[in-house]
């Protein structure tokens, strides 16, 4: 199997950097994967993307050098399993409350005896390599969300699961259910993050969480080792948003800190 990019950042302990995609279109995975990123992310729950439109962005993803990462839309095996055999090499999974469902979602990126997921890696195994089968199990990365007071809560439990090597933080549903407003960098979110990094410190696990560039320093001091600093929706707002208002001599500035 070819390397994985996101692997060798946490093993190296070096930030590593990722884009996320949400417009179903292959042109926009084909222009994030030429960037200097460490993985780039197809969002398949919150993004417009169906799986149809993901294999061509997958495809494009591969192009380049970046690990190839899919957000599912549910803890749901049928679609982490297509996810993987489309040729992701990590999934996201959202909404991850306690640790029967992180073992339920990393069962589902394991082949037997390891887990459960059915074998037919349709696009992966030819991309990747005669060697699936047998690198799967170690290459393939499954990061359960936190996204939740009460994931906050269990994060020791979770974290306890073994294979589970990294987790990924969706701040704006943290912000609500700590009673906060969504795309705020409030007190209580930013206590449950410290609290969250405490733990993943002490299990040896890498935390990650969606965030910008704006907010890349605050996450890196805050010990996140695992940032989204860039998505195609995002900077086409901010790009569009800045552009109508310097051309209508507006005095406004455009934010690309929305995570």
């Amino acid at each position: 199997m070819r390397p994985n990019p996101l692997r060798r950042a946490w093993a190296d302990g070096e930030v590593a950097l990722g884009g996320w995609l949400a417009m179903p279109t292959s042109i926009a995975a084909e222009a994030m994967a030429a960037l200097d990123l460490d993985y780039v992310c197809v969002d398949t729950q919150h993004g417009l993307v169906g799986y149809d439109a993901s294999v061509p962005m997958l495809q494009a993803i591969t192009l380049g050098t970046a690990t190839p990462v899919v957000r599912v839309p549910w803890n749901e095996p049928g679609s982490i399993g297509k996810a993987l055999d489309a040729g992701a090499m990590a999934v996201i999974v959202p909404m991850i409350n306690d640790a029967d469902e992180a073992g339920a979602a990393l069962s589902a990126t394991r082949y037997p005896p390891a887990g459960g997921r059915s074998f037919g890696p349709g696009r992966a195994q030819p991309v990747e390599g005669d060697d699936y089968f047998e690198r799967a199990n170690i290459d393939v990365a499954c990061i359960p969300m936190i996204e939740t007071s009460r994931g906050v809560e269990r994060i020791d439990d979770i974290l306890t699961i073994e294979g589970v090597d990294a987790i990924y933080v969706g701040p704006a549903d943290l912000a609500v259910s700590l009673g906060e407003v969504p795309r705020t960098n409030g007190p209580a979110l930013n206590e449950a993050l410290d609290r969250i990094v405490a733990a993943c410190r002490q299990h040896g696990v890498v935390p990650g969480i969606h965030g910008s560039a704006d907010l890349l320093p605050q996450r890196v001091e805050q010990g996140f080792r695992m940032v989204t600093v860039v998505s195609d929706l995002v900077a086409l707002r901010v790009k569009l948003a800045a552009d109508v208002a310097q051309a209508r001599g507006l005095d406004a500035e455009a934010s690309n800190s929305l995570y």
